[in-house]
């Protein structure tokens, strides 16, 4: 099991050398971070029962790096992104912005900012679960970043209104 970490860990370090990749952390990466925090206290835990001196000096060891590798990317993850953040990351990650085979039950209908909608327009289905993917900057209390079809529209989910629209977002 050691010697998977550690092949994982000289993998893990001598990627970003050869492919270049987003840092951003995914919630799936978070989440694998912190089930590999748990793990690593367990066997602590072990050590501490059943180990001698040294294993548990290296166990120790071991939950410190696992806790330092969780909090860079919980805060990683929590960045706060800019206005235009999502600009110089879509050139370099045009695969996420692939438009693909999206549809809408109703015409596209250019939309500015100020401009109040119908709740067809902003439901549940056309919401972005993850805006920290596309790098759009987070959403206020009662907003959601919305799709409407090329487009991303922040709305305004009590009143109805768009607060600020991004044409041509999607590819």
């Amino acid at each position: 099991m050691k010697r998977f970490f550690a092949a994982a860990l000289i993998a893990a370090v001598a990627m970003p050398i050869m492919v270049p990749a987003a840092s951003a952390q995914s919630q799936r990466e978070v989440r694998r971070e912190r089930q590999d925090l748990r793990e690593e206290r367990r066997e602590l835990r072990d050590a501490r029962r059943y180990g001698d001196r040294r294993d548990v000096r290296r166990e120790r060891r071991d939950v410190r790096e696992e806790r330092r590798e969780y909090r860079d990317a919980v805060q990683d993850r929590n960045r706060r992104w800019g206005d235009n953040d999502w600009r110089t990351h879509r050139g370099s990650n045009r695969g996420v912005y692939a438009r693909g085979s999206w549809r809408a039950p109703f015409r596209y209908q250019g939309f500015r900012a100020g401009v109040r909608i119908a709740p067809t327009y902003y439901g549940s289905r056309y919401f972005i679960s993850d805006p920290w993917r596309y790098r759009l900057p987070p959403a206020g209390r009662y907003q959601r970043w919305v799709r409407h079809y090329d487009d991303v529209l922040l709305v305004d989910t009590r009143r109805g209104y768009v607060v600020r629209a991004i044409r041509n977002f999607y590819w």
